[in-house]
This record gives structure tokens, sequence and C-alpha cells, in this order.
């Protein structure tokens, strides 16, 4: 794994928070104090994002500002009552305004430096990944809080074959199957992942890169590689942004978001990696070993 050495493309402003998509075209500022900050389990966050859970901050619209490549965002109808969007060059998750509640949800994992505020709460624990387990103690929901008055999300069940991991992107465009086990799980705390993501981590599951089969949809897929980058890329369908498996040539590895999985990948995490690195407002309560940098481990090889 190569080191976080990545520096933030983001251009520095007056405002106290500045946020921006890893490849950099999308750009945003914002100044006031943020209402809320929650971790959602729901699967439509999962499928986006590539995460176990998603990590969202909102605010008020009045003191929010695009900086820049605003023709690059894509917006995917999640649902009937939501929309995602995301940056159509890196799939990164990026803002999602609201003029008719004048608010602005933002991606914390795409944020830089103290955000004023901690997670509240976990959102759609009914709907959560079965093999994910929450440590902290804040208060968890298994839909919106009552006292919010909010419909609650669909949560799709996708077909998969009996004996067979599988997964999809967050509109089912794109399908996916993996053969063999995996050798390897972890989770990243580097910046780079970070503002892919947008969430407090990325959490990949790694294979031998001939164990990844598309079986559905992959005129939709997108590849990008960072530009200085040894490694570093993102893959994502260009429809709904969904995180995506990534072939790494250069590793022999098929690199897959867990949030993709629609099975279970019978896998534990060999720790968390780039903790140097990791967001202020995120703490670490699940016991798993932690790494400064990269963690040692099996390779593909």
């Amino acid at each position: 794994m190569e080191a976080d050495t990545w520096v933030h493309p983001a251009e520095s402003y007056s405002a106290r928070i500045n946020g921006a998509c890893v490849c950099g075209a999308v750009r945003w500022s914002y100044d006031a104090a943020f209402t809320a900050m929650v971790h959602c389990h729901c699967s439509i966050c999962r499928k986006h994002h590539g995460t176990l859970f998603a990590t969202v901050v909102a605010g008020p619209l009045t003191t929010f500002h695009w900086r820049g490549g605003t023709e690059k965002i894509s917006t995917w109808q999640s649902s009937e009552q939501g929309k995602r969007s995301f940056c159509s060059v890196c799939g990164s998750k990026v803002p999602t305004v609201s003029h008719e509640m004048q608010q602005v949800f933002m991606p914390a994992g795409a944020l830089d430096g103290e955000l004023g505020i901690r997670p509240q709460m976990h959102l759609f624990t009914g709907s959560k990944a079965p093999w994910h387990q929450i440590h902290d103690g804040l208060p968890q929901h298994e839909e919106y809080p009552r006292e919010w008055g909010a419909p609650g999300l669909p949560t799709e069940q996708r077909a998969v074959r009996a004996g067979v991991t599988s997964g999809s992107c967050g509109c089912g465009r794109v399908r996916f199957e993996l053969s063999e086990r995996p050798f390897r799980m972890h989770h990243c705390h580097c910046g780079r992942c970070r503002h892919a993501r947008g969430g407090a981590h990325a959490s990949n599951v790694i294979y031998k890169i001939d164990a990844l089969r598309v079986t559905e949809g992959s005129k939709w897929i997108v590849d990008f590689d960072l530009p200085g980058a040894e490694f570093f890329g993102t893959t994502f369908c260009r429809h709904c942004g969904g995180a995506l498996p990534r072939r790494s040539l250069k590793r022999g590895a098929a690199v897959v978001p867990i949030g993709t999985l629609d099975t279970d990948p019978e896998i534990h995490p060999l720790g968390h990696q780039f903790v140097a690195s990791k967001a202020v407002w995120y703490d670490i309560h699940d016991g798993v070993p932690q790494f400064p940098e990269g963690a040692p481990g099996p390779t593909a090889k």
C-alpha cells in the first residue's frame, strides 16, 4: 500500500469548511455550524458509497457555495423521496442540495479538518449489513427517528445465487460475482479513500484478480486512475455513481468495496490502516488492530 502522501486538490478558501471530490473537479465551501451528523446504514447509502455506512452532515443552505466543477456533477434519483450526487469524473460523492428544505447534505469524508460536530446517531440499523456490528454507544434507530416525521426508505433484497458471493451497484444496472474466497479485508482511513467514498473510511475486501466476473451492465462501468498515484483509482457506475469492484493490475487483485456486496464475504477485517490520517471526528471502537500507515498482511501473490 502506498503511503498517504496525497495532498488534497481543493483550492484554499477563507470558509470555515472546504470540500472536494478526490480528483478535485468538484469543489465547495461552507461557513455555518452543522445542525446534524449521522451514520446511515440504509441499503441505498451502502451501495452508493460502497461502505458499511455513510456519514452525512447537514446544515442551512445559506452559507454553502459551489467553488467549481458543477458541470461535472451527476445526479441519481435513488428513491421517490431522495437523490444522490456524485462527480462524473471520479465517482466521489458530493453534496446534495435541497432548495425545498433550504438544507445541504454533505458526505463528511469529503470535508477537511475539524467540523465542529460529532456523529449523533445511527440511522436505518434495521437494514444494515448483517455481518457488520456497531460497537460505539450512539443511539440506534431502525429507520428515521419518529420525531422527524419522515417516511422510510425502500430496502431492496437482490436475488443472488446460492453459494456465490454476489454484489451490485446502487441502481442495480451493474452486477458481479466473486469466485473463491477473499484473502484480505481492511478499513482504510487515508485521505484519498475518505474523499472518494465520502465516509469515515473505506472498507475493502480483496480477492485474486481473476475471481471477479461482471455478470450484467459492463457498459455502465467507469474506471478512474488518480493522476500521480501508483495504485489508487476508483470504479463506479456512471448512472448511479455507486462504487464498484476495481481490478488492480499492478497488485494482481480485485478490490471490492464491501458496501457493494449482497452476500456475506465471510471474512473479518485485518486492521484499520492509515489511522494517522483518519478523520478527526471519527473514533474507532471495534477492537480491530490499528496501523498508522499500511497494514501488513497477505497479498495476492
